[in-house]
C-alpha cells in the first residue's frame, strides 16, 4: 500500500468521511430496529449523532490531573486504533496492506475492549471496576475462538495477507470460521444475549460508569467506530467476490454491512441477556468447536 492510498483509505473509505456517518447510522438503525421488534416508536435515526454533540458540549467533571490524563487518553486511543483497523480493511481488489497485516489489523480491533477494561479500573468505582471485570472475562472467552477462527482461515489461503485471506480461503473452511466469528460478533459489539459489561440495572453502564461530558462523547464516537470496523471485517471475509469497480464495491461493502446490523439487532431483540457463567459456557460450546472444526479442515486441505 502506497502512502496515497494509505491516506484515502484513512481518512475517505473506509476511513474518517464513511465511517463516522456509518457508524452513526448502525447505532440509530440498531436502536430504531429494537424498537420496532418490541412495538416501539423509538428515537430518529441520527439520534447518536445528537447524543454526541450534547455530550461533547458538557463540561468533564473535575479530577485529579493524573486521574483526567488517563481517562481522556484511552477513549482517544480506541477512537485512534479503530481507524487505522478501517484504513486494513481489503474493501477493493487491488492490492492493498501488506505481508501480515492481518495481525496488525486484529491487534488494532482489540485495541478498544482492552482500553474500556483500563478505563474500568482507572474509574475508582466498584461498578466501573466490576464492568471491566465482566469486559474482559468475555472478550477473553471470545478471543481464544476469534483468533482461532482467523488462524483457520490464513492457514487455508496460506497467507496473512487480508486480501488473500479474503478472496482465496476454501468455503469449506470459511463457513465453519465465519459461523464461529458471527457468533462472536454480538460479545463484541456488547450487544444482547453478551451485554454482560454494561448491564444497565445491575452494574450502571459498566466500565463507563464514572465517564462524563466530553470523555462519554469520544467513548460514544469509539464505539460506533467499533461497528463499523468490526462488521465491515465480517464482511470482508464473508464475501469472497469484488467487482473491480470502486463504487460497486464500496456500495456492496455498505449495503452488507447494513444488513448486519439488522440480523444483529434482530438477535438482540429476540434474546436477554446472558448470566456471566451462561456466555462463556454459550461461546465455548458453540463457536470454540466452530473454530476447531475449522482450524482442523484447514490442515487437511493444507495437507492434501
Amino acid at each position: 500500500m502506497n502512502a496515497v492510498h494509505a491516506l484515502a483509505a484513512l481518512l475517505v473509505f473506509p476511513g474518517v468521511l464513511y465511517a463516522l456517518p456509518m457508524g452513526w447510522l448502525m447505532m440509530g438503525a440498531e436502536r430504531k430496529l429494537r424498537a420496532r421488534f418490541q412495538g416501539r416508536i423509538g428515537p430518529p435515526l441520527i439520534q447518536p449523532f445528537y447524543d454526541f454533540v450534547k455530550l461533547a458540549a458538557k463540561w468533564p467533571v473535575a479530577r485529579a490531573l493524573s486521574d483526567r490524563r488517563i481517562m481522556a487518553l484511552l477513549p482517544l486511543l480506541a477512537v485512534g486504533t479503530t481507524l487505522g483497523a478501517l484504513a486494513l480493511l481489503p474493501v477493493f481488489p487491488n492490492e492493498r496492506g501488506f505481508s501480515g497485516d492481518l495481525i496488525l489489523l486484529v491487534g488494532l480491533l482489540e485495541m478498544p475492549p482492552l482500553c474500556m477494561v483500563l478505563a474500568g479500573y482507572a474509574s475508582r468505582s466498584i461498578y466501573g471496576e466490576m464492568g471491566a471485570t465482566r469486559e474482559a472475562i468475555i472478550d477473553i472467552s471470545c478471543n481464544v475462538s476469534f483468533f482461532a477462527a482467523l488462524i483457520a482461515m490464513s492457514t487455508g489461503a496460506g497467507s496473512l495477507h487480508m486480501t488473500v485471506i479474503a478472496l482465496a480461503t476454501p468455503w469449506q473452511v470459511r463457513l465453519p470460521a465465519l459461523l464461529a466469528i458471527l457468533i462472536c460478533l454480538p460479545v463484541k459489539l456488547r450487544l444482547n444475549p453478551f451485554s454482560i459489561a454494561n448491564a444497565e440495572q445491575e452494574v450502571l453502564t459498566g466500565p463507563l460508569v464514572e465517564s462524563e461530558g466530553r470523555l462519554l462523547a469520544i467513548w460514544e464516537l469509539a464505539h460506533a467506530l467499533e461497528w463499523v470496523a468490526l462488521i465491515g471485517f465480517v464482511v470482508t471475509l464473508a464475501i469472497p467476490y469484488r467487482s473491480g469497480v470502486w463504487w460497486l464495491d464500496a456500495l456492496l461493502f455498505a449495503a452488507c454491512s447494513l444488513v448486519m446490523v439488522m440480523l444483529l439487532t434482530l438477535l438482540a431483540s429476540a434474546m436477554g441477556r446472558l448470566k456471566l457463567r451462561q456466555a462463556t459456557r454459550l461461546i465455548w460450546r458453540y463457536s470454540f468447536v466452530l473454530a476447531t472444526v475449522a482450524l482442523a479442515t484447514a490442515f487437511l486441505h493444507r495437507g492434501n
